[in-house]
């Protein structure tokens, strides 16, 4: 099979020219991809190249260079001291399947000097059609008028210059397109090696950089773009970058989002691994459960799981990370043991936060998985029951898949004191005027100085008696009339102009309690000036007093 390059080579032959000083007598040659740049003509004053041009510096002041008849790739000879033939292979390996091989087509790199070429000898061609050239040549170039502007000025060199260039015409017009073949070709530190062994790039990747670097061709799909980002990244190519990174921004799902995620930290994507995120934060739930997912590595796990705005109930993250460490255990080759998962899992095993779980879903999965150790789960059953709450190793602070900034709203304008507590519950009714999400209530605390309080929150819809969210916990006061944060699990969506029941009942000595309160309460967004009106109304039933005017549940917690 013909090598990509050599392809690339037969596409960009030149039609026959007339030479300065007369018509050829021969056919015109096929310009080849030398050192001396990617059409054969001397190197761009810009470039690190001093020297003057070689080969095609000849080529491209005479017009051209003719060559015995049927040897289209001539390759240069000793005698005139050319460049060797570089062909880029990829070799196979165990871990990598084999590569293209991929040559060019044997340039010509006779010396030159004072502006003449020499054209190199081969076994096909006879003495006589060789000096025939190169007394062309020369004559073509003695018929060109003397000039300073001929003589070649060094330059500074440029360092990627390459990536400067966005568009084929551009990179035809200097040497290469990449900084890499650049150097690897150009350079001062240029190989003299016939073959450059490419064992860590995929056939398809590379022949879609080629077609890139001289077709402006982007040739990229699901099953090659991240092969094909890599090989743009390892050849510092950046407009094909840009290319692969669009697509996957535009083939993002919650069933490749964590692969992408995975890949995008790899190639630090930092653009493409934030949507991945976001994507995950949005559809937790199935992202977990694609395929792809037991496949991240460790570090991708511990980010997901640190975050705060994950949009899933903690006992399904820990179902997750379960099925997650099975899967590394058989990486691994262990045993998939509970005391080879919790290994595993290492850090990630603490970020799980099982306080947020109810005692029912923690007795029923973690509680009895074996990846916990029987001080861990004592602790918890002891967060979960008693008053005041243990402290436990794990985070208990909720997560909020939610965007934008907390907000809360006060009903009541002045506090007192005593407000007294015999197991009945505080409730208040309420609507709003745009959709929100309740995150938890502002609560008053004890009237006696730092107390703490058992208590139980909850939102109710109030046609269905239905419990939309609660949340068996706990607080400390200080004994100040400040109000005290109790948070819910997880937000509680409210839908506009639906009537819900704010209600909670707690445990402790006698509270300040508010007063003067309002019966509608309007918050506006400082940003976007958008407002969120709260109506309340009295909640008929056992309520602790708790009405419009005066009563518990001062705060409501939420996010628009």
């Amino acid at each position: 099979m013909r090598c990509c390059v050599c392809l690339f080579q037969q596409s960009l032959q030149c039609s026959p020219s007339k030479m300065a000083a007369g018509e050829s007598n021969s056919r015109s040659s096929c310009l080849n991809l030398s050192n001396s740049g990617p059409l054969g003509n001397a190197p761009p004053s810009n470039s690190a190249h001093s020297s003057p041009a070689s080969n095609g510096g000849a080529v491209a002041a005479a017009g051209g260079v003719n060559r015995s008849a049927g040897n289209a790739n001539p390759r240069s000879g000793p005698e005139n001291g050319g460049g060797a033939e570089s062909a880029v292979r990829s070799a196979p390996s165990a871990h990598n399947p084999p590569r293209q091989s991929v040559g060019p087509s044997g340039a010509t790199s006779g010396a030159a000097s004072n502006m003449t070429a020499t054209p190199s000898s081969s076994s096909s061609s006879s003495s006589s059609t060789a000096s025939s050239a190169a007394a062309d040549a020369s004559a073509a170039v003695a018929s060109l008028p003397s000039s300073p502007a001929s003589v070649l000025v060094y330059r500074e060199p440029v360092y990627n210059w390459q990536a400067t260039k966005s568009t084929v015409k551009e990179r035809f017009a200097l040497a290469v397109g990449s900084a890499v073949f650049d150097a690897m070709f150009n350079g001062g530190m240029a190989t003299t090696s016939t073959e450059i062994e490419l064992p860590d790039v995929e056939p398809a990747a590379f022949l879609a950089l080629l077609k890139f670097l001289y077709s402006d061709e982007v040739q990229i799909g699901p099953e090659t773009v991240m092969t094909t980002l890599y090989t743009a990244k390892k050849y510092a190519v950046p407009a094909l970058e840009a290319h692969c990174v669009e697509f996957l921004k535009k083939n993002l799902r919650a069933d490749n989002a964590f692969m992408l995620l995975t890949q995008a930290r790899l190639f630090d994507e930092p653009q493409l691994a934030s949507l991945c995120l976001e994507n995950i934060d949005k559809n937790t739930a199935d992202a977990l459960a694609a395929e792809g997912f037991t496949d991240i590595d460790l570090d991708t796990l511990v980010a997901v799981l640190e975050r705060d705005t994950l949009g899933v109930r903690e006992v399904r993250l820990f179902g997750a990370a379960v099925r997650w460490a099975d899967a590394e255990a058989q990486r691994q080759q262990l045993q998939p043991t509970p005391e080879n998962k919790r290994r595993v899992l290492g850090k990630a095993l603490s970020l799980i936060r099982f306080p947020l779980m109810t005692i029912e879903e923690f007795a029923a999965g973690p509680a009895q998985s074996g990846i916990l150790t029987d001080r861990e789960v004592v602790s918890l059953f002891l967060h979960f029951t008693v008053n005041p709450k243990p402290h436990v190793e794990f985070i208990d602070r909720p997560r909020c898949c939610l965007r934008g900034k907390e907000c809360s709203i006060t009903r009541f304008s002045q506090v007192e004191s005593r407000w007294g507590y015999s197991g009945t519950s505080d409730r208040i009714r309420f609507s709003v005027n745009r959709r929100i999400f309740v995150v938890g209530f502002g609560l008053y605390g004890s009237i006696h100085g730092p107390t703490d309080y058992q208590v139980n929150i909850q939102i109710i819809h109030t046609d269905s008696n239905t419990v939309l969210g609660q949340n068996d916990t706990g607080f400390s006061c200080d004994g100040t009339a400040s109000t005290f944060r109790v948070m819910f699990k997880e937000p509680v969506e409210i839908l506009p102009s639906v009537n819900y029941i704010a209600c909670a009942t707690l445990k402790g000595p006698d509270s300040h309690y508010g007063t003067k309160g309002m019966r509608k309460v309007t918050h506006e967004a400082p940003a976007t000036g958008t407002k969120t009106c709260f109506t309340f109304c009295y909640a008929a039933g056992n309520n602790n007093g708790t009405s419009v005017e005066d009563g518990q549940i001062p705060e409501v917690i939420f996010y628009t």
